[in-house]
C-alpha cells in the first residue's frame, strides 16, 4: 500500500494571540519559595516536556452555515478560564524559577519563585490549510508538529525568564491542536498529565455550571519531598553563565513515526517472553521494550562487541519507603540502565533481553533511590543531552498508563496525542495508550533515516505491530 503524501512543509503556523494567564486565587503561603530535589536539578540541562492532543471538530462545526469565528472565541475564553481555575491548584507552574548565589562556598540554590508569579502563557495560532488527516495519515510525523509547541528547544534552566507552562491552541481546518510545554523541574510525566487531566475536569464542570474554583477529584500533592538527612534546599555550584546549561549538540537528522500495537500482540510478546524464561514475571511493557531494544540494535547493524544500553525513566513514587501519593506533583524520576554488547542481545532471544529489563526495574527500591540521591547531594551533576545519550542505545519515556483520551474540552475524544521537538534524540521512544484501550499501546519511535528504514524492514519487529 502505497502510503499517502506527506502535507506541504512550506506552511506556517500563524501566531495570532499571546497572553499571561494568572490563578484565579492563591491559597495561603503560595509566596513561599519551593525548593527543588535532587532528581528535579538534575532536569536543569533538558528540555521542557511537550505533549499534546489532536481533537477534531464535531460534525456540526463543519456545517457551511456554522460560525466559527464566534465559536473560537468562546472556546478560548472556557480554555482561559478553566486554565486560570487550574492554575489555582498549580500554582507553582504560574510562578519562574529564581537563583539565591552563595559565596562562600560558591554554590548557588535554584527554586521556584511563586510570589506575584507573572502566570503561565497561552498562544492561539492558526494554520488553516491543514486538516486532521494530514498529521494522522502520512507515515512519519510531519515536522510541522513541532510548531504546535511554545518553547522549543528551551531548557528547563531558561525558567528563569520563561513561563513554566506555556499552553498552545492551534487550529486547523477541521480540529484544533492543544499543546503544553511544562518545565520538567516542576513536574514529570505523571505530573504533566495530572494537570492535564485536572484542566479538562475543570473545563468540563465549568460547562455545568457557573463555577470558577472547581474541586478535583484528584488534587495535586505539593508538599516537597526530600532525602531525610537532607530536609533543606539542595544546593549546586555555581554556574555564572547561564549557557553553561546548554547542550552543545548538533539537531540530528530523525525520522519520527507511530507504531500501533494491539493488546493481542502485546500479550503474545509477554507469554513468548515469560516462556523462553520459565517464569510469569515479565511484565508486557518490559517484553515491548525488550522486543523495541533487539530490533532497533539490529537495524543499527552494531559490531557483536559493541555495548548499547536500554535507558527506562523511573517513576520512583511507589518506590519509596513511605510510599509518595500518585498525585505527588514534582518529577522524583532517575533514570535505570540496563547494558549489555549487541551479541549478547541478539543472541539470547527476547526473553533474555526481557529478563534483564525486568531484573534491573526490581531491584530499584527504596535503598536505591535513597542511594542515588545520596550520590548526586555527594556529586551533583545535570543530565545532558550531549553527553548522557549515545547513538547505540535507546530510551524509554511515558508511560501508556497516563490517561491521554479521557481529556475532553468540549469536542469528544481526541484522535491522538503527539509531541514537540523537546529532547528528541536517535533512539528516543515515547510510550502511549492506544486509542482504543484495553492495554494496547502506541510508540513514538525516532531514529535516523536509515535506522528507521531497516526497522520497517525487520521481519520479528513487524510481525508485532498492528494495523488500524
Amino acid at each position: 500500500m502505497t502510503p499517502p503524501p506527506p502535507p506541504p512543509q512550506s506552511t506556517t503556523v500563524r501566531y495570532i494571540s499571546d497572553c499571561l494567564i494568572k490563578p484565579h486565587r492563591l491559597p495561603p503561603h503560595s509566596d513561599r519559595p519551593r525548593h527543588l530535589a535532587p532528581w528535579e536539578l538534575a532536569m536543569l540541562a533538558v528540555h521542557y516536556i511537550q505533549k499534546g492532543l489532536l481533537f477534531p471538530f464535531p460534525p456540526h462545526c463543519l456545517d457551511p452555515g456554522f460560525d466559527r469565528p464566534a465559536f473560537i472565541h468562546s472556546f478560548l475564553d472556557k480554555l482561559k478560564r478553566s486554565l486560570s481555575s487550574a492554575l489555582s491548584h498549580f500554582y507553582p507552574l504560574a510562578g519562574r524559577l529564581a537563583t539565591l548565589k552563595h559565596t562562600d562556598p560558591p554554590l548557588h540554590t535554584v527554586f521556584v519563585d511563586c510570589a506575584d508569579s507573572p502566570g503561565a502563557r497561552f498562544i492561539h495560532a492558526a494554520l488553516l490549510d491543514m486538516t486532521v488527516a494530514d498529521i494522522l495519515s502520512p507515515t512519519y510525523v510531519p515536522s510541522i508538529v513541532h510548531s504546535f509547541f511554545d518553547h522549543n528547544w528551551a531548557v528547563n534552566h531558561d525558567g528563569h525568564s520563561l513561563s513554566l507552562l506555556s499552553a498552545q491552541v492551534t487550529e486547523l481546518a477541521d480540529g484544533v491542536f492543544i499543546g503544553l510545554s511544562m518545565n520538567h523541574t516542576i513536574g514529570d510525566g505523571t505530573s504533566f498529565w495530572l494537570f492535564f487531566n485536572s484542566w479538562s475536569e475543570i473545563f468540563q464542570a465549568q460547562e455545568k455550571g457557573d463555577v470558577d474554583v472547581v474541586q478535583l477529584s484528584r488534587p495535586p500533592v505539593l508538599t516537597r519531598w526530600f532525602p531525610e538527612n537532607h530536609p533543606g534546599p539542595v544546593s549546586l555550584p555555581s554556574a555564572d553563565n547561564p549557557s553553561s546549561f546548554h547542550p552543545h549538540y548538533r539537531v540530528p537528522d530523525l525520522r519520527e513515526r507511530v507504531f500501533h500495537f494491539s493488546a493481542d500482540a502485546i500479550a503474545s510478546l509477554k507469554a513468548e517472553a515469560n516462556r523462553q524464561c520459565g517464569t510469569p514475571n515479565i511484565s508486557s511493557f518490559q517484553s515491548l521494550t525488550a522486543l523495541l531494544w533487539r530490533c532497533i540494535t539490529r537495524a543499527r547493524c552494531l559490531p557483536p562487541s559493541q555495548v548499547t544500553r536500554c535507558r527506562v525513566l523511573s517513576n520512583n513514587r511507589a518506590r519509596l519507603d513511605p510510599p509518595l501519593p500518585p498525585e505527588y506533583f514534582g518529577s522524583p524520576v532517575t533514570m535505570l540502565r540496563a547494558a549489555t554488547t549487541a551479541g549478547e542481545l541478539l543472541g539470547g532471544g527476547l526473553g533474555w533481553a526481557a529478563l534483564l529489563l525486568h531484573a534491573l526495574v526490581a531491584e530499584h527500591g527504596n535503598a536505591k533511590v535513597l542511594e542515588w540521591n545520596e550520590e548526586w547531594i555527594k556529586s551533583p551533576q545535570v543530565y545532558r543531552l550531549d553527553r548522557t545519550f549515545d547513538p547505540c542505545s535507546i530510551i524509554m519515556s511515558s508511560s501508556p498508563r497516563f490517561n491521554m483520551y479521557g481529556n475532553d474540552f468540549g469536542l469528544g475524544k481526541a484522535a491522538a496525542p503527539r509531541s514537540g521537538c523537546a529532547n528528541k534524540i536517535d533512539g528516543k521512544v515515547t510510550s502511549y495508550p492506544g486509542r482504543e484501550g484495553g492495554g494496547s499501546i502506541d510508540l513514538e519511535i525516532c531514529l535516523s533515516p536509515a535506522t528507521m528504514a531497516s526497522l520497517e524492514a525487520d521481519a520479528e519487529f513487524m510481525a508485532a505491530v498492528t494495523d488500524l
